[in-house]
C-alpha cells in the first residue's frame, strides 16, 4: 500500500507506519540525551500512544529503565485503512524496549472503563507486583461513566459570546470566529469527560488492589495558556473541567497521604484536539515563531524529558508553583514571551501571516503525528500497513 496523507477539516485520516516508527525513534534519542535519573522503575502510562503520553512512556524508559504498562484505545489496520498513528507509535515503542530488555505490555480498550480498570489491576498483580507512577495523559471526545451514561465536551464559552481573530489552517486566513457560551449541562459533560473523574476512579482503584508503591507519585498534564486565550480556553469549558482537575489533584492527595499526586501543567503544542479550537491555532502558531527566534522552543519529547529529568525527579523533589502544579509552561509565559505575542496578535492579518505566524512549523507537527513528512522516508514506497505489536493485550 502506498500511504499518503488524507487531511480532512483538521484531522488526517491516515498514518504511515514508518514515519510513526521514526517519529518514536527521534523522541526516543533525544530523551536518551538527557542522560538517566533516579526515577521510577514501574511505570503505568494511562493514554500512552500518542502526544504527552507517548513521550512520558519514552521518557520513563530512556531517563529512568522504567517497566512499562500502558493503557490505548487505538485501531489496528483493516486492509482499506491504515492503523491509527498511536497503534504504530506503539508497536515501535514495544520494538525499542525489547530490544534494551525491559518490561512493556499495552492494554487496548477503553480507560474509561471499569473492564480495563480491572485488566491493567491484574497485569500489574501479575507482571509487575506495584508500580511507583501513574500518568494520566488522556484526551478524548467522550466518555462512558461506570452507570452507562455517555458524556461528550464541548468547545464553548462559559459566561457570553467571545469574538476574536482566528486562524482558518485550510487556507491561512484571518478570520474572525465567535464562540457561544455552553449551557449548563454542556459544562457538566466537558467536566466529566476531561475533569478529574476518571483519573480518581484510576487511583481509587488502583489503591484498593494495593498495587500502589508507597509514595507513590501520580501526574496528569494540563494547559493554562496566557490571558490572551482564557475566554475560549481557561475561562471556558475546557477550562472549567482543567480547573476540576485541580480539584481532584487535592482530593487525591487527601484521600491517599501515601500517594502524592501532582499536575504538570504544560506549553501550548499542535495536537489534533487544539487545532480545532477556534483562536487557540492562530496563538499557537505565533508562539511558535517568537518562541523559536527566542531560542527555547520546546516540543513535546523535549518538555517530557525535561519534566522527567528537572522537575519531576530532583535531589530535592518535585519543583512546583503556589498551586502544587508543576510549571512546563514557564517559557511561554515569560512576560517577554507574551508581550512579543500580543504585538504579533494585534498586527497579524491574513497578508502577513507568514511575516508572524510559523505555519510551516504548525503543519511540519500536524505532519509528524501521522508519520508524514519525515525527509529520509521515501512516501512512494509500498508499504505494510499491518503491524503487529509485540505485548498488546486486547
Amino acid at each position: 500500500m502506498i500511504i499518503e496523507p488524507k487531511v480532512r477539516e483538521y484531522i488526517c485520516t491516515t498514518a504511515h507506519p514508518q514515519g510513526c516508527a521514526e517519529s518514536v525513534r527521534n523522541q526516543a534519542d533525544y530523551a536518551c540525551k538527557q542522560g538517566m535519573v533516579n526515577g521510577t522503575k514501574k511505570a503505568l502510562i494511562i493514554g500512552c500512544s500518542t502526544g504527552y503520553g507517548l513521550a512520558s512512556r519514552i521518557c520513563a524508559l530512556e531517563n529512568c529503565g522504567a517497566d512499562t504498562l500502558g493503557i490505548m484505545f487505538e485501531r489496528q489496520a483493516n486492509g482499506r485503512r491504515t492503523a491509527t498513528p498511536g497503534w504504530y507509535n506503539t508497536a515501535e515503542f514495544h520494538r525499542l524496549a525489547s530490544g534494551k530488555g525491559v518490561y512493556a505490555k499495552t492494554i487496548n480498550g477503553d480507560a474509561f472503563s471499569k473492564e480495563i480498570k480491572e485488566k491493567a489491576i491484574e497485569l500489574i498483580k501479575k507482571d509487575l507486583g506495584k508500580v511507583d507512577l501513574v500518568v494520566y495523559s488522556l484526551a478524548a471526545p467522550r466518555r462512558t461513566d461506570a452507570e452507562g451514561k455517555t458524556w461528550s465536551s464541548c468547545l464553548k464559552t462559559t459566561d457570553e459570546p467571545f469574538t476574536e481573530k482566528s486562524l482558518d489552517l485550510r487556507n491561512n486566513e484571518i478570520t474572525e470566529k465567535t464562540v457561544e457560551p455552553a449551557t449548563e449541562e454542556e459544562v457538566l459533560s466537558t467536566v466529566k469527560v476531561m475533569g478529574g473523574e476518571d483519573w480518581a476512579d484510576w487511583i481509587d482503584a488502583l489503591k484498593a488492589a494495593d498495587v500502589l508503591t508507597e509514595n507513590a507519585v501520580t501526574v496528569a498534564y494540563s494547559y493554562i495558556g496566557p490571558e490572551l486565550t482564557y475566554p475560549i480556553y481557561y475561562h471556558g469549558t475546557i477550562g472549567t473541567a482543567k480547573q476540576h482537575l485541580q480539584k481532584t489533584m487535592s482530593e487525591i492527595n487527601q484521600a491517599h497521604p501515601d500517594v502524592c499526586a501532582v499536575i504538570s501543567v504544560n506549553k501550548g503544542l499542535v495536537t489534533q484536539a487544539s487545532a480545532a479550537i477556534p483562536v487557540v491555532p492562530l496563538y499557537f502558531a505565533i508562539l511558535y515563531k517568537v518562541m523559536k527566534k527566542a531560542g527555547n522552543h520546546e516540543n513535546c519529547i523535549q518538555q517530557i524529558a525535561r519534566l522527567f529529568t528537572q522537575k519531576l525527579y530532583t535531589p530535592t523533589g518535585f519543583q512546583t508553583d503556589e498551586n502544587g502544579f508543576i510549571r512546563m509552561d514557564d517559557y511561554e509565559l515569560t512576560p517577554e514571551i507574551q508581550e512579543e505575542v500580543k504585538k504579533c496578535w494585534k498586527a497579524v492579518t491574513t497578508d502577513t501571516v507568514k511575516e508572524y505566524c510559523d505555519i510551516d512549523g504548525y503543519w511540519e507537527d500536524f505532519y509528524h503525528m501521522f508519520g508524514f513528512h519525515y525527509s529520509d522516508i521515501d512516501y512512494t514506497q509500498d508499504v505494510d500497513a499491518n503491524v503487529e505489536i509485540n505485548g498488546i493485550v486486547m
